[in-house]
């Protein structure tokens, strides 16, 4: 027997029938004698529907009053998902997020999870009662309902696995695991049977859609196995069909390349003539991080003169407005800076274990770009990345090309 917890995301919950679809995966996972706990995400476009009233009664909303309209999706289709279990004899129970209690921040929109006092939800579910709880949402220290932002669910199961000490956590969604690059783009993209932490943190920070960066973050750090899977086949996660997303000591064999990535919601900013003095930076980081705007690439032109310098940035292409916004204030004190920006741009990333022992994985990326005439605008590294941005026109080029010059076309996947 094994505690499972199995988190279906919109498109698996989109209406009445796939919500009795899913009632049929968690109670084959019971009949296999498992203890289960379920979180859930909002009936696909639930969500979007209930931001969008929110910005139809005020562009500049109170976020605190967003968090009870948006959390009421998943409210929704916890409570369905207990009425099918019951139906079919499953005794099951619905807890939204502070009836768990799943405890966050006060950052409301994009609250972090701070804890789960999970003795009552652990007690449950060993009692043999199905646990279904609303994803997405938790409770603030000022008593309200708190929302943790777009693919919240996927945080929200992964923390409930750690709470529960479950042996295992199952991301339904609506691709049957991790490809070498999105099947749509790479027609000759592969599913991976295995993939490290490591790997799925970089693939997800970089654009690839199938996991939320915070919960693979949590899942390596509470050391949850994490196993995706599709939501639209006949076999459960029980059956290991996904891809499962370990420790990087359990894989056998590490590509030097495991993925290529890419994102579209990239938007690129250029600040002119900067005083080339220390602090600068801070002063316009600063007030961005006080905004709430996450900054990904940034890359400083050397100064010849020591005088004046030139700072490039991206930022998400949603917040560009408001990036703009807080620059024209950080504008008002250093006094020359000129501000340009463009969301005409891609980011394109290749990810691998592999390139810890391994030289020239940069190398070979440059060259395929320059061969194919893309120019390169931004580059960043870590250990086992490398990020370029691009003009987004090239992007399916780019990846492709890239997928077939790392030998990615062919092949069965991670041992």
């Amino acid at each position: 027997m094994s505690l499972l917890v199995l988190k279906f995301g919109g498109t698996s919950v989109a209406t009445v029938q796939a919500i009795e679809n899913v009632a049929d995966k968690v109670t084959t996972e019971i009949r296999k004698g498992h203890k289960v706990a379920v979180v859930v995400s909002a009936m696909a476009g639930v969500t979007n529907q209930l931001v969008s009233w929110c910005t139809e009664i005020n562009q500049i909303f109170d976020p605190r009053e967003y968090d009870a309209v948006v959390a009421s999706g998943e409210q929704v289709t916890s409570g369905l998902l207990a009425l099918a279990l019951q139906k079919r004899g499953v005794p099951a129970r619905s807890w939204q997020g502070w009836q768990v209690p799943v405890n966050t921040d006060l950052v409301h929109g994009k609250a972090r999870i701070e804890s789960i006092e999970g003795t009552k939800l652990r007690d449950s579910v060993l009692n043999g009662d199905v646990a279904v709880i609303a994803g997405f949402q938790g409770i603030a220290p000022d008593g309200r309902i708190a929302t943790l932002g777009r693919g919240g669910s996927d945080t929200s199961a992964v923390a409930v696995a750690a709470a529960l000490r479950a042996d295992r956590c199952d991301i339904y969604t609506d691709v049957d695991g991790v490809y070498t690059a999105d099947p749509r783009i790479v027609n000759r993209a592969r599913k991976q049977i295995r993939i490290s932490y490591e790997e799925m943190l970089e693939l997800a920070s970089v654009g690839a859609k199938v996991l939320q960066t915070r919960s693979v973050e949590l899942a390596m750090k509470e050391k949850v196995p994490v196993q995706v899977l599709s939501s639209f086949g006949g076999g459960v996660g029980s059956d290991l069909s996904g891809t499962i997303v370990i420790e990087e000591d359990k894989i056998l064999e590490q590509e030097v390349v495991s993925g290529v990535a890419h994102s579209r919601d990239e938007a690129k900013v250029t600040l002119r003539n900067l005083p080339d003095v220390p602090g600068v930076a801070a002063r316009v980081f600063g007030p961005l991080a006080e905004a709430a705007i996450n900054v990904d690439m940034i890359v400083q032109n050397v100064s010849p003169d020591f005088k004046n310098t030139d700072l490039t940035f991206t930022v998400p292409r949603a917040d560009l407005s408001k990036t703009l916004l807080v620059l024209k204030d950080v504008g008002k004190e250093l006094t020359g800076m000129g501000v340009e920006s463009s969301a005409d741009v891609a980011k394109i990333s290749i990810v691998g274990i592999g390139m810890k022992s391994h030289v020239g994985v940069a190398q070979k990326m440059f060259t395929v770009l320059a061969e194919k005439g893309i120019n390169i605008q931004v580059i960043t590294t870590s250990e086992i990345k490398v990020s370029v941005l691009i003009a987004e026109e090239y992007t399916e080029l780019a990846v492709r090309s890239l997928h077939t010059a790392y030998g990615l076309d062919h092949g069965d996947g991670k041992a």
